[in-house]
């Protein structure tokens, strides 16, 4: 009797199972648009302060410190 009763509240029906795949795939692509958001808003923020001075200047500071070392190239 007890095996019989546990059989029977472990039994999913089609449309159970139906709405839980729903369910978990909407939290899927909730999550899938929140990133894609943050990409693109990310890219537009790299743009932007790929445009800016400060990374230009600081590009044209850098100093090739290979030649000094002993990689070969004497």
């Amino acid at each position: 009797m007890l095996n019989n009763l546990l059989s029977k509240a472990l039994v999913v029906t089609t449309t159970q199972l139906t709405m839980i795949l729903i369910a978990v795939a909407s939290i899927f692509l909730v999550f899938i648009i929140i990133a894609i958001i943050k990409m693109y808003r990310l890219k537009a923020e790299n743009k932007k302060l790929m445009e800016t001075n400060a990374f230009r200047d600081a590009d044209e500071s850098y100093k090739d410190f290979t030649s000094g070392h002993l990689y070969g190239d004497n």
